[in-house]
């Protein structure tokens, strides 16, 4: 019997560790009767690094060909359907969908966080698209909302990343000291008045604590020159860029806490029992931080004084142990249920 094709669409081959978490989490879970075809900004990457058919995003002419040889079409994970940083992002996954559901192949938006979506047009597109899909799950309360107002029962269950399989970093056991990672972002919300305090704050806890700084750029282009600064000004900081995400995730199992505003990295942290304190600039981590109950600051709300962050990052350096084991038991194996989706879908009649 001849494989089920699926097209697996996301923010892939983009450079950014979280999404090529959920695009790994989306392979281990796929039945093994589907060959999957990715959509990616860097095929060739992808190819190498997956073993998977995959195609530019951007190629029409070739999407077109590979949906008209296709069973199934997938929105693969994240915040696709937003409006935040700009229109163009959910009017492409929009469009992608459209023209699958037109085709007639089976859809799934798997594992999405839906919004925000501040304009009509945006809103009522991915109401649309989403009426038409054959199933969806996605990974927080909030999006559940939303859908259940628009009359879509969507299935609720944690992100996929939580599953996700972790291989251990080698090289970490010699540094002696403990290990504390900080993952920092570009963004509006992070002015320069607030890295500047950030920066004084994290000089201040690794002095207090005689800790490592490891900064993890999650995604170099946007992420690289903020930790390129903050090494610059303290001895005891390290960049560190894992080569695969099972490993970006296994590295947190071997440092004390991490202080993060990346939604992943606070779930790979939390996954692997580290101690985590967010700094969100999204509603999807203010989502996060309320569900996990995890201490951290709103960036539009940040202290000015760098001595009040100092003393609440060293409180929960000193008395957070992370999320106890059943709990995250409990949320790697809910994260399952998007794989039951999968195979709900892609092996029905």
């Amino acid at each position: 019997m001849s494989p089920t094709r699926a097209v697996l669409c996301g923010y892939y081959g983009m450079g950014n560790a979280g999404d090529e978490a959920l695009l790994v989490s989306l392979l281990q879970m796929l039945p093994e009767s589907v060959e999957p075809i990715v959509l990616s900004g860097n095929p060739q990457a992808t190819k190498q690094q997956y073993g998977v058919a995959s195609y530019h995003r951007k190629s029409t002419f070739t999407i077109l060909k590979i949906l008209q040889q296709s069973q199934v079409f997938i929105w693969g994970g994240g915040s696709l359907m937003q409006d935040a940083t700009s229109i163009a992002s959910p009017i492409y996954y929009a469009g992608l969908m459209a023209l699958a559901q037109q085709r007639g192949l089976k859809t799934i938006a798997w594992a999405q966080g839906i919004g925000p979506l501040n304009r009509s047009l945006t809103r009522w597109l991915t109401k649309q698209v989403l009426l038409g899909c054959d199933g969806i799950s996605v990974r927080d309360t909030a999006s559940a909302e939303l859908l259940s107002s628009w009359q879509i029962d969507p299935i609720l269950a944690p992100d996929p990343v939580w599953a996700l399989q972790s291989d251990r970093v080698t090289g970490l056991e010699t540094i002696s000291e403990p290990k504390v990672v900080v993952v920092l972002r570009s963004h509006p919300l992070l002015t320069a008045d607030r890295l500047k305090i950030l920066i004084q704050a994290i000089g201040d806890f690794q002095a207090q604590t005689q800790s490592k700084i490891l900064l993890i750029p999650f995604q170099p282009e946007r992420d690289l020159a903020i930790a390129e600064t903050i090494t610059a000004q303290f001895k005891q900081c390290k960049i560190i860029v894992p080569e695969t995400p099972q490993k970006l995730k296994g590295l947190f199992k071997q440092v004390k806490m991490a202080i993060g505003m990346r939604l992943h990295s606070l779930i790979m942290a939390a996954a692997e029992g580290c101690s985590c304190f967010a700094l969100s600039y999204d509603p999807k981590v203010t989502q996060l931080m309320s569900e996990l109950n995890m201490p951290g600051y709103e960036l539009a709300n940040l202290p000015a004084n760098p001595q009040e962050i100092t003393a609440n990052w060293l409180a929960h350096y000193h008395q957070d142990q992370g999320l106890e084991r059943t709990q995250i038991q409990s949320l790697s194996d809910r994260a399952l249920i998007h794989q039951q989706l999968l195979s709900k879908i892609v092996t029905s009649n």
